[in-house]
């Protein structure tokens, strides 16, 4: 019979703590430093990715890297709860952008929706295999302080010539980091995942329900992510042919 079990108790102080945070940061980019923005709302949402994105990275490689020989469905331990709730606080608050601003663009919203699927039932439900999802956390913001300066250069690259020019410098080795981050790393990290879990190794600790309905929802992102950045190539490729002729 499956079951689960906690390695420290909840803090629920935590997840409201780190919500305010992001809700600042959100409020202060939204009235204060893009105010002048037709659209504040997106450079309030780029800056609190700002936020999200390296420092995730900084706290989820120090979680893994000071538990000592975690396995991937090994307890969690309340750092890597603590990782688990600075993520969920920063993807609900931009989950709220989305739908108030954004209602439209289903794409973002359905993959916030499932990132906090996956995270609120490993951090409240199963209570372990906090450390394959931190890896994989590791894998999808580690580009995103170059996407960050790259989305918020291209909101202004038709109003201000610096932005333009940052945009287009900016893309071809941002495009390049993202396509091996997410099109190569990203799915090996998701195949020796699946080996593990499909192995039997968590059989009495995390569910099949959970451990199947990740591999679902994070093989679907990485997909996703390697179509946009496809996307980008494509339309960068034809930019380029097109300035070419009329050279």
């Amino acid at each position: 019979m499956e079951t689960s079990s906690f390695s420290s108790p909840p803090s629920p102080a935590t997840l409201p703590s780190f919500l305010l945070l992001f809700l600042a940061v959100y409020i202060t980019g939204y009235f204060l430093i893009f105010r002048s923005w037709k659209s504040p709302h997106l450079g309030a949402s780029c800056l609190m990715s700002l936020f999200h994105g390296t420092p995730a990275v900084v706290i989820a490689s120090h979680a893994l890297l000071t538990t000592p020989r975690a396995a991937f469905a090994s307890p969690n331990t309340a750092v890597e709860s603590a990782v688990l709730d600075f993520s969920m606080a920063y993807f609900t608050i931009d989950l709220l952008h989305y739908l108030i601003f954004l209602p439209n663009d289903f794409l973002f919203i359905i993959h916030h929706v499932a990132t906090l699927y996956v995270f609120a039932t490993c951090r409240f439900v199963v209570g372990h295999g906090a450390h394959a999802l931190l890896l994989l956390l590791i894998l999808a913001e580690a580009t995103s302080a170059c996407q960050n300066a790259w989305t918020i250069a291209g909101h202004r690259k038709n109003d201000v010539v610096l932005a333009r020019r940052v945009r287009e410098l900016l893309s071809p080795p941002f495009y390049l980091f993202y396509t091996v981050v997410r099109g190569l790393a990203g799915p090996v990290a998701l195949y020796d995942m699946a080996a593990f879990y499909g192995s039997g190794a968590a059989e009495g600790m995390v569910p099949r329900w959970a451990w199947l309905s990740w591999l679902v929802v994070i093989g679907c992102a990485i997909l996703v992510s390697v179509l946009w950045v496809l996307r980008n190539w494509i339309d960068w490729f034809r930019e380029k042919n097109s300035s070419k002729k009329f050279n």
